[in-house]
């Protein structure tokens, strides 16, 4: 996890173990091949209380890593039904 990702959960008051299960039930809504130095992938999904989370996450299969790059509680005024962008 990096420190972002560290600063933006804590800003939103996520819970590691919140991101933890957002991810593992939530779904893959973009995906960046092209991000250095490895691609990365935003997923949405809810966390224990029910909560939506956005995360950001690189990942690489040949290095069988995976980084948690941002979280945070998608605005509702920047997304519709919280996985699509508006505007």
């Amino acid at each position: 996890m990096t420190d972002h990702a560290d600063e933006e959960l804590a800003n939103d008051e996520i819970l590691d173990e919140d991101l933890f299960h957002s991810v593992l039930c939530g779904e893959v809504l973009e995906d960046y091949m092209d991000d250095k130095p490895f691609p990365s992938c935003l997923v949405c999904g809810n966390d224990l209380k029910g909560r939506y989370i956005h995360s950001v996450w690189a990942y690489s299969d040949e290095h069988d890593i995976a980084i948690a790059i941002t979280g945070y509680i998608p605005d509702p005024d920047r997304w519709i039904d919280h996985k699509i962008r508006s505007g």
